[in-house]
């Protein structure tokens, strides 16, 4: 993430009244609630925004919008502000590469599928998103349970008691380096352990059964680079690691007993963001290049640069038979590599309407769900060999996307959740897995 991206970066209040719409305001762009006297006022829309309420399976069904959006009450309808969307949204590009071509490289794909259900949208749970390109602030822990990056918190939100709680990640007695209120930029989830990264190179660690901080401390030593993001991971010797990537260009890792620093990897650009592979062996680095890396996770050697993106690139996931990485782009394409053969991508996937900022992988592998800055969520079938895919078409800023993890029964990926960050139509949106039954129709 550019150095020089500062002025570009939107800082966010706590309290509801100041959550920032991300140039995505329904009021200003639709013109407001109508009254029958032809003007719009302010006040009464500031109200029954409020005043809405959540969206169950059954009121979609019924013909309620999924995030309570009354279009009969607005200037356009669905379908024509949808068009006008397209046409107007402007996806930001750090590079100016020519594309030419790059729409006869994307694969064509069926997007008519429904592999999820909508089920309900949650409207007091919603991520607050610190900066405009980091968008992995949604993780679930179980098809009920989800953490959502909140300013400077994090919320849990239960689906199964319905119910909201703050998960204080600020420094408490017994955590070392104390450092003040941290504003969360990035963060992740494997199991207990919550990792959180701030924006001003803070790095927190934390248990979320327990109620003090574990570990925190300043990456940089200063206060001038992002924390852009944190992954939790299994290195090869099956010990637990931690790791930061950091707009000072460097990738540490920490063990999670004393929360060692283990590994200091420079890289030539801002790191916008790391993964690594299954086997803990490969870790995938891209940042402020239009190339992404396969290097060595505890040495940072390099195995090989992937060629073909546009842009800079925030966003990678790890099939999980660690054959495959995705790689996410301001290009508006993701593109998947095998790394047995990594000179050129296997499949290109193209986005609708701006840059792929969240990937996520179901646990079983047969899905891959691409977040687009904006609007649109892509569910591919990996089985399907990505040709086949559902498409969530929602309004506003995406700040991330979470399949619920393997309940210890192997499968996993029961419950998908998108958190949308605008706010006024914002919220937790929660879909299920549809499952085939066709094994009822023979007692029909």
């Amino acid at each position: 993430m550019a150095h020089d991206l500062r002025d570009d970066l939107e800082l966010v209040d706590d309290g509801y009244d100041d959550y920032y719409d991300f140039d995505f305001d329904f009021d200003d762009a639709i013109g407001g609630f109508v009254h029958a006297s032809g003007g719009r006022d302010g006040d009464a829309a500031s109200r029954q925004n409020r005043q809405m309420d959540d969206t169950s399976a059954l009121d979609y069904k019924e013909g309620k919008d999924m995030q309570g959006i009354p279009w009969e009450r607005l200037n356009y309808s669905r379908d024509e502000y949808r068009e006008m969307r397209l046409k107007q949204y402007k996806n930001y590009q750090s590079l100016t590469m020519s594309r030419d071509g790059l729409e006869k490289e994307c694969k064509q794909v069926e997007r008519k599928e429904t592999f999820y259900d909508f089920h309900l949208n949650i409207r007091l749970a919603r991520s607050t998103i610190v900066h405009f390109q980091l968008r992995n602030l949604v993780w679930a822990t179980s098809k009920h349970d989800v953490y959502l990056g909140q300013n400077y918190s994090v919320m849990h939100w239960s689906s199964l008691l319905q119910r909201g709680k703050e998960v204080t990640v600020q420094n408490v007695q017994g955590a070392r380096a104390p450092l003040s209120r941290a504003q969360i930029s990035a963060m992740a989830m494997k199991g207990n352990l919550m990792v959180a990264g701030g924006f001003q190179g803070e790095l927190i660690c934390k248990y979320v059964d327990q109620p003090r901080v574990a570990f925190c401390t300043n990456l940089t030593g200063g206060s001038n680079s992002i924390t852009n993001a944190v992954d939790i991971y299994q290195a090869s010797s099956g010990a637990a690691r931690v790791m930061a990537a950091n707009n000072d260009c460097i990738v540490r890792a920490f063990d999670t007993e004393g929360y060692s620093l283990l590994s200091q990897i420079a890289f030539p650009w801002p790191v916008n963001n790391t993964s690594v592979s299954p086997d803990g062996k490969m870790l995938a680095v891209l940042g402020d290049s239009s190339d992404c890396l396969l290097a060595d996770s505890q040495s940072g050697k390099e195995i090989a640069r992937l060629k073909g993106h546009l842009d800079y690139s925030f966003s990678s996931a790890w099939h999980p038979d660690g054959r495959v990485v995705a790689t996410g782009n301001q290009d508006r394409t993701c593109r998947l590599w095998d790394v047995r053969s990594p000179s050129r991508s296997v499949a290109v996937l193209e986005g609708r309407i701006g840059a792929v900022r969240g990937l996520r992988y179901s646990p079983d592998g047969r899905f891959l769900a691409a977040s687009e800055a904006a609007d649109f969520v892509h569910v591919y079938d990996a089985s399907a060999g990505y040709a086949a895919a559902q498409e969530i078409d929602l309004f506003g800023e995406i700040a991330g996307v979470a399949f619920s993890p393997d309940d210890g029964g192997g499968g996993g990926g029961e419950a998908l959740f998108v958190s949308i960050a605008d706010r006024t139509y914002g919220g937790l949106l929660e879909f299920r897995r549809r499952r085939r039954l066709d094994y009822l129709d023979c007692y029909v």
